[in-house]
């Protein structure tokens, strides 16, 4: 649990400005994360990182010389927003490029990848490297769907050493990704991990006990196994990451290899100390040569007990990088000469914290809708903190647990955002865009990102010049729905919300095309969904973070779909008091 805490909404913000107060002379707070304190040197690609908070040091960690350029940081366990990744590496960009690594899990790769978009339309050259070093979250056929764990650590040294010689940025992406390709991962938890402000853990271990294959967000370990003696821990780890010997490499006799064990928050030095003792002694007898190891915390979660291994199979640009100097707040090693560094202007530090808002005044009919739009975005943020505590249960079946926690912050912002376009005249279309793109800027995580984009699809489609017609609605719910299967990927039956959603759009668009009122269709549409969302018990999951658990969740309803459910029929209240007060949107 966490003992240091004012409110658990304000958590990372806090930590955040406590870090940057504690490392300025190497880092500086820029929108929707930290950067190097000193300017990008002209002509080098920046290495932007991120993903959630709780994992320290990744991601804020190891920003400086010789690793990142800059790192995007989310709120607890949740991916950054798009405009925070944006935000962060436009900051730090150069002509040179940009190059954005993180872990592959679901929020981060919509989240970013939208990002990436944003700079190669706006002509900043932009790749990405999703870590997947985790060999137990997914097969080898499917190694693209691996998360990324403590191996982070050793592409972001590939990235920031290929960066600091002045390389380009497809050199670059070329030697991280060679990296990540040369990189594997095992972890063990031994007791489950606590967000802040939680009264229980996010999942237990039964004593005597250890979850193997444990990634860094408290999801699940794939099997549970009886706590061994250090010796058969150590033969766990090297004869499992031995077994995944990559492809890149011939012969695993006479390798050389980075070796990084990893602490996840409650296991400590003396303990790391003696595992690598073992591990090393293996490596040794397998005739691998480990080469310049790090022992210690490199991707935390919280509390949790649990340790991980990583190997990286060097080559000798790899072992360049890996050998190479460096100096963050969380990482230093051997001497960094940083007096050529330019420091960034006030004038340009201002300008980097200017974020793009959106005000919109219309006349007093697209006002009145524009009220109309407010009062449905309460009603989410209402039912949604009144089941936040179930929404977060459900997610820790399969999950990580936070998805109520997720969807109360991207409601209370959407809320908010809803308030000052409503205060400002502006219309619904407006409205919804701007609580669609608060939604996802606070609430980070595939379901930040899938609201956030679906409300201001359907905010673009109602627009603000006249009242919405009830046909006008259905087809903005249409365009919502649309935004969140070209992002996600989802198909009915997939287990994700979009088992809800579909059914929902075509419900409601048959109600409206009877000429039913908007309440009327609205609240039939809802109740399907509701319905839909509950049958979601008998699927398995064939996406995101409960796939590699998918038979724990059977016989439970998916969360994403339960809690679009409750915000469709919360919406269908207000509407039903509209249209008694008004009879509008026929």
């Amino acid at each position: 649990m966490s003992y240091v805490l004012n409110d658990p909404a304000t958590f990372a913000d806090e930590s955040a400005a406590g870090f940057v107060a504690a490392h300025r002379d190497l880092v500086r707070r820029v929108p929707g994360g930290v950067a190097r304190a000193a300017a990008t040197p002209a002509g080098q690609v920046a290495v932007v990182i991120g993903g959630g908070s709780g994992h320290y040091p990744a991601f804020a960690g190891l920003v400086g010389d010789g690793l990142a350029h800059a790192a995007a940081m989310g709120n607890v366990f949740a991916s950054p927003s798009a405009q925070q990744v944006y935000s962060v590496a436009k900051s730090v960009a150069t002509e040179a490029g940009v190059l954005l690594s993180y872990g592959n899990y679901a929020g981060d790769a919509l989240n970013f990848d939208i990002a990436q978009r944003r700079l190669n339309d706006e002509g900043i050259r932009c790749r990405t490297v999703r870590v997947t070093d985790d060999i137990f979250s997914a097969s080898p056929d499917e190694a693209d769907k691996r998360r990324g764990i403590a191996g982070d650590f050793a592409v972001f040294r590939a990235a920031g050493w290929a960066a600091a010689q002045g390389w380009s940025v497809d050199e670059v992406f070329d030697l991280a990704d060679r990296a990540n390709r040369r990189t594997r991962s095992l972890g063990v938890a031994f007791t489950g991990c606590t967000l802040p402000g939680a009264d229980e853990p996010l999942f237990t271990v039964p004593a005597g006990h250890m979850g193997v294959g444990m990634g860094i967000h408290g999801e699940p370990g794939i099997d549970v196994r009886p706590l061994p003696v250090a010796d058969d821990l150590a033969d766990l780890f090297v004869d499992g990451l031995l077994a995944e010997l990559p492809d890149l490499v011939a012969d695993s006799h006479g390798a050389r290899v980075g070796v990084i064990v990893n602490g996840l928050g409650a296991v400590k030095g003396e303990e790391l100390f003696l595992l690598y003792g073992l591990i090393a002694a293996r490596l040794e007898s397998a005739g691998i040569t480990p080469v310049e190891p790090e022992v210690g915390e490199y991707a935390t979660s919280f509390e949790m007990a649990g340790v991980s291994l990583t190997l990286l199979w060097l080559d000798d640009e790899l072992e360049q990088a890996w050998a190479s100097p460096a100096a963050t707040p969380a990482y230093r090693k051997g001497a960094v000469d940083r007096t050529a560094a330019v420091p960034v202007s006030a004038e340009q530090d201002a300008a980097d914290s200017q974020i793009a808002t959106i005000s919109a005044a219309g006349s007093e009919q697209a006002g009145a809708a524009g009220s109309t739009a407010q009062l449905v975005i309460h009603a989410i943020d209402d039912v949604v903190e009144a089941h936040v505590d179930e929404l977060g249960r459900l997610d820790a079946i399969a999950g990580d647990g936070d998805h109520g926690i997720g969807m109360q912050r991207g409601a209370r912002a959407a809320a908010d955002a809803a308030d000052r376009a409503a205060a400002a005249g502006a219309g619904a279309g407006t409205v919804l865009a701007m609580a669609g793109d608060a939604w996802a800027d606070k609430a980070g995580g595939t379901s930040g990102a899938l609201w956030g984009a679906a409300l201001r699809a359907a905010g673009l489609r109602i627009g603000d010049s006249a009242p919405p017609t009830a046909l006008d609605v259905a087809e903005a719910v249409a365009a919502g729905r649309d935004a969140i299967q070209e992002l996600g990927k989802a198909q009915v039956g997939d287990k994700t919300l979009v088992d809800a959603l579909v059914p929902f759009a075509a419900e409601l668009s048959t109600g409206v095309a009877a000429s039913l009122s908007l309440a009327e269709a609205w609240a039939a549409a809802a109740a399907v969904a509701t319905a839909q969302a509950q049958a979601t018990s008998d699927l398995l999951p064939r996406m995101g973070r409960a796939r590699p658990h998918m038979e724990k969740s059977l016989g439970t309803p998916d969360p994403g779909a339960i809690s679009l459910a409750l915000a469709m029929t919360a919406a269908a209240t207000v509407l039903a008091g509209r249209h008694t007060e008004q009879g509008e949107m026929r």
